[in-house]
């Protein structure tokens, strides 16, 4: 899943299918795992239990999971189930023997996945650990996640591991985890941990905001999108991490229908193509009264883009109809693409704020800008940031950080230019 998220958003391809399958034909798994005594008798996972006492191992095949660089709701064919937020893959290193975790080297791949989400430890709720049920293996990783996500939290990071329900799936268990969590975000539950009678004594659970959970629970409540982590730790000392994110609704992708303009864009090889593509496009819409604007504009936005293009915008069907009418007798071409960046005048506090907070690459740029005048400038208030020693910065940072995040989408403009009006 993380070569799969990194090959996604280099462009390397367009779709991944990510996944893990475990098929026991024969016992020489129970045999070998029976041999170091590493098997729970009753073949139960009591994962970060007191009780436990070995790993039970889950004879299961396990399908896979697509991901998509361009993902579309439910009325152009897919349904957006979960964002992969970031990811980290690292290896244990030197260890006192080959079944034996590096608790500092989960603790580094733990840091390296929530910076590559661009998040902090408080950001995520729910951490689907990998938890064997070992009473060497669980303190360990409880210690790492106390260590990392523990810390300086408002309400616990709440803590399981499906293994507990299914058993140890091996190849598997890591897509096991990646299920359960893109159900309990979708569904705004989190499933208890099965055989825990009690959280385990070989960690010191007052040392961090970490919860084991012992019974189900609702979702904690956030005022953002729910998120999740998954561990899935190989015994070869591969240690992997994923934050994952709630699918957005369509009122999050799209905004609220609520009379703002929609675009719908049309291309083509030619201009005549584009006028003959608009033409079929109005034809189409009107035949069908039911259709939505919005969905139509997500479905248009998701076909490949030719060297010349078109885009319409209205507030509603019958706007938007009327602008493909005057496609239809244009020639168009594809233009250069400028920037204008505004003026003193435009700024308000808290501007850019939510930008900040989604995309890493927004942030960073608004950083570095900052670092080098006043810090805090998003939050000013307003009689402060009108003052022309605050504004000028303020939204000389904006810009930047706005430019550096269309660059990151692959869109560079061949023409800027600025406004000095107040």
């Amino acid at each position: 899943l993380h070569l799969a998220a990194h090959a996604l958003r280099h462009g390397e391809c367009s779709m991944a299918l990510a996944g893990g399958v475990a098929v026991m034909t024969t016992p020489i798994g129970f045999v070998e795992f029976s041999r170091q005594r590493g098997l729970a008798p009753d073949g139960r996972c009591k994962s970060f239990s007191g009780a436990a006492d070995g790993t039970g191992l889950g004879a299961r095949v396990w399908g896979g999971c697509s991901w998509s660089a361009c993902p579309t709701p439910n009325g152009s064919g897919h349904e957006v189930l979960a964002v992969v937020r970031g990811s980290a893959v690292n290896q244990d290193g030197a260890s006192n023997g080959l079944t034996a975790p590096n608790g500092p080297a989960q603790q580094r791949v733990i840091r390296q996945a929530l910076a590559n989400a661009g998040l902090s430890p408080a950001d995520v709720d729910v951490v689907e650990a990998h938890g064997t049920g070992t009473r060497l293996g669980d303190p360990i990783e409880a210690q790492a996640l106390l260590a990392t996500y523990g810390q300086d939290r408002d309400q616990p990071l709440l803590l399981g591991s499906i293994k507990s329900n299914i058993g140890h799936t091996q190849a598997a268990a890591g897509v096991a985890g990646v299920i359960k969590m893109v159900l309990a975000m979708r569904h705004g539950v989190v499933p208890r941990t099965l055989h825990v009678d009690s959280p385990t004594p070989e960690v010191d659970w007052a040392s961090g905001g970490v919860s084991l959970v012992m019974s189900q629970v609702s979702w904690p409540a956030v005022d953002r999108a729910r998120r999740a982590a998954v561990s899935s730790f190989g015994v070869s000392g591969t240690n992997a991490h994923v934050v994952l994110e709630a699918g957005p609704g369509e009122s999050e992708m799209f905004g609220e229908r609520d009379g703002s303009v929609v675009p719908w864009v049309v291309s083509a090889k030619t201009a005549a193509g584009v006028r003959a593509q608009a033409l079929r496009l109005r034809a189409f819409v009107e035949e069908r009264p039911g259709l939505e604007p919005v969905d139509v504009g997500w479905s248009l936005a998701s076909r490949p883009l030719f060297d010349h293009r078109a885009v319409v915008v209205g507030a509603d069907r019958d706007e938007l109809l009327a602008r493909l009418a005057d496609v239809e007798a244009e020639v168009v071409a594809r233009g250069a693409l400028a920037l204008m960046f505004t003026g003193q005048g435009s700024q308000t506090p808290g501007m850019g704020r939510g930008l900040y907070e989604v995309f890493p690459v927004f942030a960073a740029a608004f950083d570095e800008v900052c670092a080098v005048f006043e810090p805090g400038l998003l939050l000013a208030d307003a009689e402060a940031l009108d003052r022309t020693e605050h504004a000028q910065p303020a939204l000389f940072a904006l810009e930047v950080a706005l430019f550096r995040l269309l660059e990151s989408w692959g869109i560079s403009p061949r023409l800027p230019a600025g406004s000095f009006d107040r």
